[in-house]
C-alpha cells in the first residue's frame, strides 16, 4: 500500500472530516503497513513549524508546552524538542507517568530528555511566556461515553486561559470533544489549532468554532482518501463554488428558472411567508407563488409586488411548480395539518420548515407520508429543524441533540429518509446516503426572527432552478451564512441584523460567485 501522497507539500487542502474512530482506523492501517511513516514525529514537527511561523514571531522566544498522558502528549514532546533545537526557550509540563505512555509517546519523551530537555510537573511561579503549545488531550475525550477534565489537567487549562496568551492547540484544544464540539468541563481557548490527517467534527460544530481559532490541517504526507473514504465534509467557499448553478444564457426567460410555491402565513404570521417568498424571488426563481392561510390575507405585497399571492388550494393545483416550501408561519391549526398532508402527497421537491416540522412530529400519519415520498414516489424532501424541532422529530430533548449534533442530523435523515439540516453553530446537512456537510459560514446575527424563513425560500429558489437537493441544501446554508457574514462586516457586528436584509446580501454574493472571473465555467 502506497501511503504517501504524490506531491511534496505537507498542506492538505482537503475538506474531509473524520471522527475519532475513523482517525484511529487510519492510524492502524498506517501502523500495519511496511515501512510505516513515523506519524508522531511528523505531527510534532508540523506543530513546531506552526508554532515557529505563526505563534512565536518577532521577538517572541519563550514557549510553554503542555504534554498530557497520551499520544497528544507525545506530539508535544516532539514539538518541544524541535523548538529547543531551533533556539527557543522551552518550558515543558508533563501531567502523566512515563511508564503509562503509549510506546511512541514514550520514545518521544526519551528523545526530549536525551536532548537535555527538562520536565516539570507544576507551573513555575513568576514565570512569563510568549505563547503556549497545548498537548494535554486530543480527540479521545468523547470516546466511551466521554469524560470531563479533572485534577491537574483542569487546573492547567484554567491557568492557561487566565494567562491570555496566544495558544496553539495540537489536534483539538484540550477539553473540547473532537467528535461533538462539546466542552468536557473546561477547554483551552486556542488562537490556532493544527489538526492532523483530517478535520474533526468537533472543530466545526457546537462550541468548537469558539475554542479552536484558526484551523490548520496537516495530512502528514498521507494519501488519506485511499486509506478511508470520508462520509463528511466541511462546507466552505471552495466547496460551495463546485455546487453553483451555471451562468445564465443571453436567451434567458423566467420559465427557465422554475416556479416556487410557498404555503404558510397563518393569521398573525403572514410576514414569515412573505420573507420566504422574497428570498426565493431574489435568489433567482422565475416565479414565486404564495398560498397564505391568514384570514383576510392580502392580495398583493406592496413591498414586493412580484410575489403572486393566491389561495392555498390554487397554489397546490398549479401545474408549473418546480418545488414547494411549506412551514413559514404555517401554524398548528387543523387546516394547517390538512394542507401539509396535501403537500406531502405531491411528487414535487419539498422543503419543510417551522410548524410543518412540529406537525410531522405530532402526527404519525404525516411522518409516514413523509417517508413514503422517497420510498414510493422518489420525491425529495428537505427537513430544516433547529435543535428544539429536531428533538421533537427524534422523540428526544435539546440537551441530547446538542450533545451529539452529527449523530442527530444523520438520525433525522435516516428516520425520515430525506435530506435533513440541523441548524446551529456549524449547521449540519445530512443526506439519506449517510453523507454530511458541516457549514463554516454564519454568525450570531442569524439568531433573530425570520432568518429560517429566508433560508427556506433560498432553498426553494435553488431547487426550482434545477439543483439536486444534495447540492441545493448545503449551498443554500453556506450562502445564507456568508450573506450574514457580509452584513456583520457592514454593521460592525452581529447585533440587530434583520432577516429582511439577508436576501439582498445573498443575491449579491450569488452573482459574484457565479460570474467570478475565477469560475472556470466563465471561460
Amino acid at each position: 500500500m502506497d501511503l504517501a501522497r504524490q506531491n511534496t507539500s505537507n498542506q492538505n487542502t482537503s475538506n474531509a472530516i473524520f471522527t475519532a474512530a475513523e482517525i484511529r482506523n487510519i492510524e492502524q492501517l498506517v501502523a500495519a503497513a511496511p515501512g510505516r511513516p513515523a506519524l508522531m514525529e511528523k505531527a510534532g514537527l508540523a506543530t513546531a513549524e506552526v508554532a515557529r511561523d505563526r505563534l512565536l514571531t518577532g521577538e517572541k522566544h519563550k514557549v510553554l508546552v503542555l504534554a498530557g498522558p497520551g499520544n497528544n502528549g507525545g506530539d508535544a514532546f516532539v514539538a518541544a524538542r524541535h523548538l529547543r533545537m531551533w533556539g527557543f526557550d522551552v518550558t515543558l509540563i508533563f501531567t502523566g507517568e512515563r511508564a503509562s505512555l503509549p510506546m511512541d509517546a514514550r520514545h518521544a519523551l526519551d528523545a526530549w530528555l536525551a536532548q537535555g530537555g527538562e520536565i516539570l510537573v507544576e507551573l513555575p511561579e513568576n514565570e512569563c511566556w510568549d505563547g503556549v503549545v497545548d498537548g494535554l488531550f486530543g480527540i479521545g475525550l468523547d470516546q466511551k461515553g466521554g469524560r470531563d477534565l479533572a485534577g491537574k489537567a483542569l487546573d492547567l487549562v484554567r491557568a492557561v486561559n487566565r494567562m491570555k496568551l496566544p495558544v496553539l492547540a495540537i489536534d483539538v484544544p484540550s477539553g473540547l470533544g473532537g467528535d461533538t464540539g462539546n466542552i468536557r468541563g473546561e477547554a483551552i481557548h486556542a488562537l490556532l489549532t493544527v489538526t492532523f490527517i483530517g478535520l474533526k467534527p468537533g472543530l466545526l460544530t457546537a462550541r468548537g468554532p469558539e475554542y479552536c481559532g484558526e484551523i490548520i490541517l496537516r495530512d502528514l504526507g498521507l494519501d488519506v482518501p485511499s486509506l478511508l473514504e470520508p462520509n463528511c465534509w466541511m462546507m466552505d467557499h471552495a466547496h460551495a463554488d463546485e455546487l453553483l448553478p451555471p451562468p445564465r444564457p443571453a436567451s434567458s426567460h423566467k420559465g427557465m428558472f422554475g416556479s416556487v410555491g410557498i404555503i404558510g402565513g397563518a393569521t398573525g404570521m403572514v410576514g414569515a411567508a412573505l420573507l420566504a417568498g422574497t428570498a426565493a424571488l431574489k435568489l433567482g426563481a422565475g416565479r414565486v407563488y404564495l398560498g397564505l392561510l391568514a384570514d383576510n390575507a392580502p392580495q398583493v405585497d406592496t413591498a414586493q409586488p412580484e410575489l403572486m399571492l393566491r389561495p392555498v388550494a390554487e397554489v397546490l393545483d398549479l401545474d408549473n411548480l418546480n418545488c414547494l416550501v411549506i412551514g413559514p408561519g404555517l401554524g398548528m391549526a387543523v387546516e394547517a395539518g390538512a394542507w401539509l398532508r396535501c403537500a406531502l402527497e405531491t411528487s414535487l421537491p419539498l422543503v419543510l420548515d417551522a410548524d410543518a416540522l412540529n406537525l410531522i412530529a405530532l402526527q404519525p400519519r404525516l411522518a409516514s407520508l413523509l417517508r413514503e415520498r422517497s420510498r414510493k414516489r422518489k420525491a425529495p424532501s428537505i427537513l430544516t429543524p433547529h435543535p428544539a424541532e429536531a428533538a421533537r422529530l427524534l422523540d428526544s430533548d435539546i440537551p441530547a441533540i446538542e450533545s451529539d449534533r452529527l449523530n442527530a442530523a444523520t438520525s433525522l435523515a435516516k428516520r425520515y429518509d430525506c435530506q435533513a439540516l440541523l441548524k446551529g453553530a456549524g449547521s449540519i446537512s445530512a443526506m439519506p446516503s449517510g453523507k454530511c456537510y458541516i457549514n463554516t459560514s454564519g454568525n450570531p446575527g442569524l439568531s433573530s426572527a425570520g432568518t429560517g424563513d429566508i433560508l427556506s425560500g433560498m432553498m426553494g429558489a435553488l431547487l426550482a432552478q434545477g439543483l439536486d437537493p444534495e447540492k441545493a441544501l448545503p449551498l443554500s446554508v453556506h450562502l445564507h451564512g456568508a450573506a450574514a457574514d457580509v452584513l456583520r462586516e457592514d454593521h460592525g457586528g452581529p447585533v440587530g441584523m434583520a432577516a429582511s436584509e439577508i436576501p439582498d446580501a445573498a443575491r449579491r454574493l450569488l452573482n459574484q460567485w457565479i460570474y467570478s472571473p475565477r469560475n472556470p465555467r466563465n471561460f
